[in-house]
């Protein structure tokens, strides 16, 4: 609005708007058990879309416009297209373990009329939302979205030990702001850390790793 007026000579410069801190944030995430029983509620046509969600942090414009061309099926990796990634660079997903599986499940149905990885009779997978809560609720789920499944795809992914860096690039995030958000420590984790760091310290000897040097005193005897 304010950049139009500027257009316009209607005002010499753009007024200076301060942001508000983000602490609306959503904090959805599933567990892998938590998912595992979702799926099953799923119907067939959608376990393997929503599974690749949970491996691979992308989101779900990008699951759906996947096309064989950006598959190479030879190199084992996929390559998303910059026009279809949201903030308009590609990617690389290596198809590597579930993914592995998910292709090749893919490729057993691959019509030659559709582009399409994922399909449904020939058709793009569409709006699922209506089919996701109705699992939702089969499985005995709370309040759990689809953009769930990239939330905890990165936590995951840290969790699993991956570098933040090389998770960043695999689920897509150009920031560390929303990247942080999905990284959410949970409580269960803080107790791990301090289980770690406890059977840490008792696997140290118990006795000094440096023999401390002891200076006599000067009066002292000889």
């Amino acid at each position: 609005m304010f950049s139009l007026a500027v257009q316009a000579g209607k005002l010499s410069s753009k007024p200076y708007i301060p942001t508000l801190e983000e602490n609306n944030a959503r904090q959805g995430f599933l567990d892998h058990g938590s998912f595992l029983v979702l799926r099953e509620n799923l119907s067939d046509h959608l376990k393997d879309p929503v599974t690749f969600l949970y491996h691979s942090g992308w989101r779900v414009s990008e699951m759906r416009a996947l096309e064989w061309r950006d598959v190479d099926l030879a190199g084992k990796v996929i390559r998303l297209r910059p026009e279809i990634s949201k903030n308009k660079d590609g990617r690389l997903l290596p198809i590597k373990g579930e993914i592995e599986g998910i292709i090749e499940r893919a490729k057993e149905k691959r019509l030659l009329s559709c582009p399409y990885v994922f399909h449904e009779n020939g058709q793009r997978i569409g709006d699922f939302r209506k089919a996701w809560k109705t699992a939702c609720k089969a499985a005995g789920l709370g309040a759990v979205i689809v953009h769930d499944l990239r939330r905890s795809a990165v936590r995951n992914m840290v969790r699993a030990g991956i570098p933040e860096r090389v998770a960043m690039s695999l689920s897509g995030h150009k920031t560390r702001a929303v990247f942080d958000r999905y990284n959410i420590v949970s409580e269960s984790d803080l107790a791990k850390a301090a289980e770690r760091l406890q059977a840490h310290l008792e696997e140290q000897p118990r006795v000094p790793l440096v023999v401390p040097i002891i200076i006599a005193p000067k009066n002292a005897v000889r």
